[in-house]
């Protein structure tokens, strides 16, 4: 990776053109996805990038046609811009954007496909099962382990999301989750270590260890409370780094990603690692983990910006 330096060459800035910074969105995620287009925008100012922001709403093609932009930046966050519908929308129109195309985007938020495209070409991930109202709850329960992480298989954030131990507390969880999603999957909780591992131009950046009090890293955790923990360097031997850097990035470019996002990993108390999901457009926010990650590897967040708008070009 050769990450953009600030001050930004004028060659760059021509090629970049007028970048219109996709934010908002009507997702249950549309906060995090203000705060994130908020500090992209103060990046391009900082790099004296032109710009404009595009609250993305129902009129979504006719505001970015109204824009006249160049090519898009995409921080919209969860259903209908991260899920291959915002990307779609900009091939039809012919405009760049950042990060990855459509069916990839489409994949890789649907967290139930993912997994089976995991399993499929050979790569770790925990036991599933399909959730639905006349699921056998105890023998849901059972057959993983005796507590599971109930999730719907179409947002992010960890809205929705239960981490649950009984068949009343099981079925409760789905009802949760399925006022979020029409697809649910409980999965084997794997207790032990969470990391996560950005990627950056087709590499792994220093992965990042998290720790909470809450009972799983949830929404609270992930944007709001300020006892999270985020340990980089991870605290992990050299080897077994490596080994999660490449597993990261063999899950990413196997669901066909590219450009920039983030692969979430459980490891166990052996520190055998599993793939939980991989984010497309991940969090820009000053709790998010991506800048943390760039930071480590010596990028400012508008050197991060910029390059991750490198790559769309």
């Amino acid at each position: 990776m050769q990450p953009v330096k600030l001050p930004v060459s004028n060659d760059l800035k021509e090629k970049l053109g007028r970048v219109g910074v996709l934010l908002g969105g009507t997702s249950s995620e549309r906060g995090v996805s203000l705060q994130s287009g908020g500090a992209v925008v103060a990046a391009l100012v900082e790099a004296g990038i032109e710009h404009v922001a595009i609250d993305v709403g129902t009129n979504a093609i006719a505001d970015i046609q109204a824009a006249e932009i160049d090519r898009a930046f995409i921080i919209l966050h969860g259903v209908g811009g991260e899920d291959g519908r915002m990307q779609a929308v900009l091939e039809y129109l012919n405009i760049p954007f950042t990060g990855s195309g459509v069916q990839a985007s489409a994949l890789a938020m649907d967290k139930l496909r993912t997994k089976q495209l995991w399993r499929g070409v050979g790569l770790s991930t925990p036991d599933f099962a399909v959730l639905n109202k006349n699921s056998d709850w105890e023998k849901v329960l059972a057959d993983l382990g005796g507590e599971v992480m109930v999730k719907p298989a179409n947002e992010g954030s960890s809205i929705g999301m239960a981490r649950v131990k009984t068949a009343t507390e099981l079925e409760a969880a789905f009802s949760v989750a399925e006022s979020y999603d029409g697809s649910v999957i409980a999965e084997r909780l794997i207790v032990g270590s969470e990391f996560t591992v950005a990627i950056l131009d087709d590499e792994a950046l220093p992965p990042i260890r998290l720790e909470t009090d809450h009972n799983f890293y949830d929404f609270d955790a992930k944007y709001i409370a300020e006892d999270t923990r985020y340990i980089c360097p991870c605290g992990i031997s050299a080897e077994k780094e490596q080994e999660l850097k490449e597993l990261a990035l063999a899950a990413f470019t196997s669901v066909g990603c590219k450009g920039w996002g983030r692969v979430d990993v459980m490891a166990d108390k052996d520190l055998n690692f599993y793939l939980l999901e991989v984010n497309t457009a991940p969090g820009m926010t000053s709790h998010s983990l991506v800048p943390m990650a760039a930071k480590a590897r010596g990028l400012t967040f508008s050197e991060l910006v910029l390059t991750i708008l490198r790559c769309s070009l």
